[in-house]
Order: structure tokens, then sequence, then C-alpha cells
């Protein structure tokens, strides 16, 4: 409509500034706009900090290496109460990381993980092995990314990062790598 090129990444103090420096009453209404949606999402974000702060089980998840608050309170969310896994085995299992298998007779197949909780968890790993990639779940994840290949080790460490999180939970300690 007006065909502008304003120069810089899109939606940056100094673009916003370019943008109000353009006077126009359309704009600057887009603007306001977006500067209430963006108070509202600081808001609710410092909301669910102090949620997480509060919560001792979410403390202790926020000192796993790439473990934010929202990570926190997701896992607990999805977990409840840890007590209902007998060990961590079967939290893996809950979180579809573990092989489906079935049978039919004296044949029993191994099929792949139902990836349910994987899309998470997988990001949690991420962010773990860049903040410590020395430590437990990164040489885990190296080492068998040379013998399986990326996808098959990504799968495995994020089994390995919720075998973590079950115990950190069920001994209610902090996490030492």
């Amino acid at each position: 409509m007006y065909n502008i090129k304003i120069d810089g990444t899109p939606f940056t103090k100094e673009f916003i500034k370019t943008l109000r420096e353009l006077n126009d009453y359309k704009i600057n209404g887009y603007l306001n706009i977006m500067e209430s949606f963006n108070k509202e999402i600081d808001d609710i974000s410092n909301r669910i900090k102090e949620i997480a702060n509060d919560n001792e089980d979410a403390k202790l998840f926020m000192n796993i290496p790439g473990i934010s608050f929202y990570s926190a309170l997701f896992i607990i969310s999805e977990i409840g109460d840890i007590n209902r896994f007998p060990d961590s085995g079967h939290l893996v299992s809950y979180a579809g990381l573990a092989p489906s298998t079935r049978s039919s007779g004296n044949k029993v197949y191994h099929g792949l993980v139902t990836k349910q909780l994987l899309k998470v968890d997988t990001q949690i790993k991420w962010a773990n092995i860049r903040k410590e990639p020395n430590g437990t779940v990164g040489n885990f994840y190296s080492k068998l990314k040379k013998k399986k290949g990326s996808s098959k080790a990504i799968v495995v460490a994020s089994a390995k990062m919720l075998r973590i999180i079950y115990w950190v939970l069920k001994e209610h300690r902090p996490y030492q790598s």
C-alpha cells in the first residue's frame, strides 16, 4: 500500500522507531496493539516465572541445564504424580520414547518410538547439550550419534534426559552432572 522499504531486521526497536516516524495513524494503531500484546505477554511470562519459582519440583528441574521455567512447569503438568511410575522406564514409555513392541504367536516385533512427548523432550535435550556439552546427556548423545546416527541418538538421549528427570523428582534432589 505504501511501498515503503525500511532497512534492518523487522520489529527491532530501531525498526519500530522508523515505523513510528512515518507518522501514519494506521501503522501507529497497529504498533500500539502490538505493544499492548507484548506487555500482556511479558506480564504472563513474569507470572509463570513466579509460579515456577514457588514450586519446589520446578526449582529442582530448573537446576538441570536447558530446562527453563516453562519447560519445568510443562514437565510437571505432563508427569503429574511421579509415584504413579514404578521406575524411570515406565516414565520413558509413558512419554512415548520407548520402542513399541507387538507380538503375535511366538514372534515379537520391535517398532519405532511413539514420540508423544518427543518434541518437547528433544528441545530440552538440545538446550541441555548447548549449555553443558560435556555433561551426562551431551557425552551420551555424542557417543551414540557416532554409532547409531543423529535421529536415533536424539531419541535415546531424550529418554536418558527423562530418566534423569524421573530420579530428580523421585528422590527430590538437585541434578548433578
